[in-house]
């Protein structure tokens, strides 16, 4: 890779974690451009914490303009991808002398963060009008989502419908026993091994059918079974075969996409063999953005998982140790790393 003083052109796609970051990383060592469909980056895993406190998000949904003051921002999709342009939805060319693709997993947000800011409040008042609630999926989605409406919420029915044999199948067995326990302390219902049809439903139904015959009556649903990844629109482009059956872009050791000098992959879109979490985007970013600045980066870690239990409590998976309690609460629970993000982005934890 070239070095000197000269900018050279760097487009980053997709806003998540890892593309959001890498752009604020490299924004005075390059001629940075974000293509991202929304104009603000949104800590992920503050999302559910928003959906039972909406006030919440006014810390966690963050302007690109406030922080890439230096980069461009094009609010957009990528469609397609050449040796040395990006095609985006309106058409536009953007010309590229080094490549991220950055595009996580598929999601259908508003562009603006007023409009998401919205989408909290109306997701809140859909809680607090329902006595009870179905949650579709036992991942880290579901799971923390159950916990945030279960201790902001004590009085709501709650039932939780997973496909698999046990809740967060990422980890470790204890942390999914853990796991189940505390959500069953909270009288939380847990159904394994069943599924609901996704497509026979809509947010007007109030009776549910399971895969295995077991029917459910709530005011709400929350589908928390995951999204697909983001990379179908690099099939009919040059790096098709850069994808593994899986539709993750293969890279090396420096996260570049195998055989590509100058485009680097970041983030849920990679074939890294990793639980697929926030931190771990940003440890990316920051390998990508060392090997842009001509250094060297190093591979992912040990598996670390932190899933949040409510406010106070959490369930922790280290290579050694399952834990469960207040001690992986304080480090996850209870600002959820908002604050800490917000210093990494050069802003303040609080708002003014």
């Amino acid at each position: 890779m070239e070095g000197g003083n000269s900018k050279r052109r760097l487009v980053i796609i997709g806003g998540g974690v890892a593309g959001g970051m890498l752009a604020k990383t490299m924004q005075f060592h390059a001629d940075v451009v974000l293509i991202d469909p929304k104009e603000y980056f949104e800590i992920p895993w503050a999302r559910l914490r928003a959906v039972v406190e909406p006030a919440f998000a006014e810390r966690s949904l963050i302007n690109y303009n406030e922080y890439l003051t230096n980069g461009r921002l094009v609010t957009s999709s990528a469609i397609s991808v050449t040796e040395t342009e990006v095609l985006t939805k309106e058409g536009h060319l953007i010309p590229y002398d080094y490549l991220v693709i950055a595009t996580g997993h598929t999601t259908s947000q508003p562009r603006s963060r007023k409009d998401r800011l919205r989408q909290f409040v109306e997701e809140n008042e859909k809680i607090r009008s329902s006595n009870s609630i179905l949650i579709i999926g036992g991942g880290p989605t579901g799971v923390e989502l159950a916990g945030e409406i279960t201790v902001d919420f004590p009085q709501k029915k709650v039932t939780l419908v997973h496909g698999g044999s046990r809740l967060l199948q990422f980890v470790g067995p204890k942390a999914s026993d853990k796991a189940l326990a505390w959500l069953t302390s909270k009288r939380v219902e847990v159904l394994h091994g069943q599924s609901v049809d996704l497509s026979a439903i809509s947010e007007s139904d109030k009776v549910f059918r399971t895969s295995a015959g077991e029917t459910i009556h709530a005011d709400c649903f929350f589908d928390c079974t995951g999204t697909p990844l983001g990379s179908s629109w690099l099939r009919e482009t040059f790096l098709r075969n850069s994808l593994d059956m899986h539709g993750r872009l293969m890279v090396d050791e420096h996260l570049r996409v195998r055989g590509k000098q100058n485009i680097f992959a970041v983030g849920d879109i990679t074939d890294v063999k990793e639980i697929k979490q926030g931190f771990l985007a940003q440890k990316h970013a920051e390998v990508a953005a060392k090997n842009l600045k001509l250094l060297i980066g190093g591979g992912p870690g040990p598996k670390i998982a932190i899933v949040s239990l409510g406010r106070k409590e959490g369930v922790a998976h280290f290579p050694y140790v399952t834990l469960m309690g207040c001690i992986p609460g304080k480090i996850k629970s209870g600002d959820l790393f908002v604050g800490k993000t917000r210093k990494q982005l050069g802003l303040p934890p609080g708002l003014a």
